[in-house]
């Protein structure tokens, strides 16, 4: 059974950039857990019934902007330099974002769904607020750091350490300052994905459990594993999103609520906000009518993400 607490441990890797990105995805995964207590508990589950944990994919969120110049690339480049491509693309024209997911060639990686707020789409107040707050955005990644994660294989110890860190805090430290308690509170009656971005930056939005990866009877599809993370006392999305017999089917945890600091005036505050979700996805084996051969469906369903995205939305 793979460990928990570092669920990419399992992965077989081939060289310096797999290795790399193994300590990168373990790493924001236990930061990850220590601030979401509803993994914590699902891994509890998986615990109790002897069964493997495999990560099916992460998200992470953006702002597409154009002063400064931000989108997907201020995520997909780093991952696309330690040989992720992109494998398709998704509109969600009614919330203002697209998204694109990235696939590793070793497919014992998690897929990654990167998605970005199309600000221009927004009212004229909601881009003034989002231009104001992120208008002071710390230096992009440099080209010098990306050819070093392409070239990682001629790297030192030294120089991987010093990457890993660069990367860890490129994730966990938000890229502009504080932003002001009633700018977020006002941006979150427009676009709560707008909103928990201010907040929480380029950080991880969730991971995700693979139903099919759990290696036991009593957790082998998407209702068993539901039904036991209920029972566990996670509290859980409502509905299942995909019917029964179809190729993807999703679940989440609630999102935590976190303490985030702002700027209240001249003063830093803290506020309640949504930080991050637990996912669940079910990829059944089926059959594909043009081969013949059984496999899985190793892509996104847009009208299932259109609600998993609400999970973020704040409860008044």
């Amino acid at each position: 059974m793979g460990t928990l607490q570092a669920p990419h441990q399992q992965i077989k890797v081939q060289n310096d950039k797999e290795r790399f990105l193994v300590e990168l995805f373990d790493t924001l995964y236990v930061r990850y857990r220590e601030r979401m207590e509803y993994v914590r508990k699902y891994e509890s589950v998986v615990q109790s019934h002897g069964a493997t944990f495999v990560n099916d994919h992460i998200a992470f969120r953006t702002l597409a902007a154009e002063k400064p110049t931000l989108g997907i690339f201020m995520i997909s480049r780093i991952f696309e330099a330690l040989g992720y491509s992109s494998a398709n693309c998704y509109e969600f024209p009614d919330k203002h974002f697209n998204s694109i997911h990235y696939q590793h060639p070793n497919p014992q990686f998690p897929k990654l769904f990167i998605t970005q707020l199309k600000t221009w789409e927004l009212s004229p107040r909601g881009r003034a607020i989002i231009q104001k707050s992120i208008k002071i955005h710390r230096p992009a990644l440099s080209d010098a750091n990306l050819a070093s994660l392409f070239n990682l294989e001629k790297a030192s110890q030294a120089e991987r350490t010093r990457l890993l860190r660069v990367m860890v805090n490129y994730f966990a430290e938000l890229p502009w300052e504080l932003p002001q308690k009633r700018d977020v509170q006002e941006l979150d009656q427009e676009s709560q994905f707008a909103a928990w971005v201010l907040v929480n930056g380029y950080d991880v939005n969730h991971f995700t459990a693979s139903v099919n990866s759990h290696g036991v009877a009593s957790l082998d599809d998407i209702e068993k594993v539901v039904t036991a993370m209920r029972s566990a006392g996670i509290p859980m999305k409502q509905e299942i999103e995909g019917e029964r017999g179809t190729k993807l089917r999703q679940s989440s945890t609630e999102a935590v609520v976190v303490s985030v600091p702002v700027r209240d005036g001249t003063r830093t505050a803290e506020i309640p906000w949504t930080y991050a979700y637990f996912e669940i996805a079910d990829r059944p084996l089926m059959k594909n009518p043009v081969t013949g051969q059984m496999e899985r469906y190793e892509a996104f369903l847009g009208p299932q993400a259109t609600n998993l995205f609400d999970m973020t939305k704040l409860k008044q």
